[in-house]
């Protein structure tokens, strides 16, 4: 099997997932609350025992500290996933909201580029989304799930452009796609 069929086949198998994941959104947001959940409790764990085994004696303390509040709020998670899940996409719309004004800003710079029109747009629609989510709370429990299935799916796409790219030059005797290293 080529390169090339298997960049398009992991880019489709990403698009499947991805639509999988937009059809069981929740189920898919408390999948990743879980996962989350569980990262929090190993590092926690993890940052708690390099904290005990510092000599030092202030970041000893800072680093056991930050190590038990680590793997508590992962508990937490795991314990409760639906409330894990609204924490999360609260915090992910917050980023949402942040790079919308983040974008605004920068697009006053821009003026008079051609990138001006772009950053407004891409700056109010990412403000529009926060809002929105924000003024409908029930979106909060398949946020996570539409975020991951809209990924999955642009992923895919890249992929499998990816691959029909490498394809194309395998096929003018360039085995190595547009390898850097080799042009």
């Amino acid at each position: 099997m080529s390169d090339s069929l298997k960049w398009m086949l992991l880019g489709g198998l990403s698009i499947v997932f991805g639509l999988l994941a937009l059809n069981f959104a929740v189920l898919t947001s408390l999948s990743v609350t879980l996962v989350v959940g569980a990262m929090f409790v190993v590092a926690g764990v993890a940052q708690a025992v390099a904290g005990f085994r510092d000599r030092s004696g202030g970041s000893k303390a800072w680093a056991i500290g930050l190590g038990v509040v680590m793997a508590l709020l992962g508990l937490s998670f795991l314990i409760n996933p639906f409330a894990g899940t609204i924490s999360l996409s609260i915090l992910v719309t917050a980023f949402i909201g942040a790079s919308g004004v983040l974008r605004l800003m920068h697009a006053r710079e821009a003026r008079g580029t051609p990138t001006f029109w772009m950053m407004i747009v891409t700056g109010l629609v990412s403000l529009a989304l926060a809002v929105f989510i924000m003024v409908n709370p029930q979106v909060t429990l398949v946020l996570l799930g539409i975020v991951l299935g809209v990924e999955l799916i642009v992923n895919g796409a890249a992929l499998i452009a990816w691959g029909w790219h490498r394809r194309t030059r395998e096929r003018r005797g360039d085995p190595h796609g547009s390898d850097p290293r080799t042009v």
